[in-house]
């Protein structure tokens, strides 16, 4: 990671986009509307090998952002984040989607709390801002649960999603950005390594970010089929981190087993278990495809 850049803002925004015009549009609206000191902060598009890049859209927004846009051949969302990273000069990076729209204190939140903890990550609330789609839905619920079970001690969390996720820059760049050879879960490996590396992690529920991506049944199992390859990565370099087998963390998979009997009403609670079992037949899928696809290059090698 290059870390020469000049520090000349509090805080530099990352976006990684590819191929989705719109979303951005949506996103860089919210970020100008966002309530903080314009000449504080910067927002750097990283448009990751689209086949038209935006520049044309991004520029329409220079009177009212400092917003620069990097183009990279395509090479994935972690890749594209480490590229925004290494042209950032904000103290603090702060990272986001294409299709998030931060909330228009959400810097100040995020300001307000490196003030009481400058060397922690600090991740906020991600908030499905489309209601009346039941898979993304469905994945409000799934989050809702991984963020309940992982980072329920103040000050001491320990996953943060990287649509909702600001860090000192200095030691983003001190443990290597994140790993740009996973497919999904880059985020998740990131919080791990940072900490291995001693760092901590606080979770923010006032700092929001509204994520508004439209699922079919058809997205929602690619989605998480994805993420299921990503963990198979993930459990592999935890375990030559610690020298350890990968083990099922059987709390959290009984949190999930139990999340849908806390709903009101039978047919809510059928729907949301049926949505749960095919968010976990498709990582299991995903998870099992990778490791299969790893054994056949491990026998073509031979």
């Amino acid at each position: 990671m290059n870390g020469s850049a000049v520090q000349s803002v509090d805080f530099s925004i990352i976006i990684p986009t590819y191929d989705r015009p719109t979303q951005l549009n949506g996103c860089l609206q919210a970020l100008a509307r966002l309530e903080y000191p314009r000449d504080r902060f910067e927002v750097i598009v990283v448009d990751d090998g689209s086949e038209t890049p935006p520049e044309a859209m991004v520029a329409s927004f220079r009177d009212g952002l400092d917003v620069m846009l990097i183009t990279q051949t395509h090479a994935g969302a972690a890749a594209a984040r480490n590229t925004g990273a290494a042209r950032a000069k904000g103290t603090f990076l702060a990272f986001t989607d294409d299709d998030c729209r931060p909330a228009q204190d959400w810097l100040q939140t995020l300001a307000a709390r490196f003030a009481m903890t400058a060397d922690h990550a600090i991740g906020g609330r991600v908030l499905n801002a489309l209601p009346d789609n039941p898979y993304s839905g469905a994945t409000q619920v799934i989050i809702d649960v991984v963020y309940a079970h992982f980072n329920s001690v103040p000050g001491r969390a320990l996953f943060l999603v990287s649509g909702n996720f600001a860090l000192p820059a200095d030691k983003f760049r001190a443990i290597g950005g994140f790993d740009a050879t996973f497919p999904r879960s880059e985020d998740r490996d990131f919080c791990d390594r940072w900490l291995q590396h001693n760092y901590r992690m606080t979770y923010a529920p006032e700092a929001l970010v509204y994520h508004a991506h439209p699922l079919t049944l058809r997205t929602f199992c690619g989605q998480h089929f994805n993420y299921g390859r990503g963990d198979f990565h993930f459990h592999r370099a935890r375990a030559g981190r610690f020298l350890r087998r990968f083990r099922p963390d059987v709390r959290f998979y009984w949190a999930v087993f139990r999340r849908p009997f806390s709903e009101a009403g039978i047919r809510r609670t059928i729907s949301l278990a049926s949505f749960l079992l095919v968010w976990q037949a498709a990582k299991t899928a995903g998870f099992f495809w990778e490791g299969a696809i790893r054994v056949m290059k491990i026998l073509i090698r031979r």
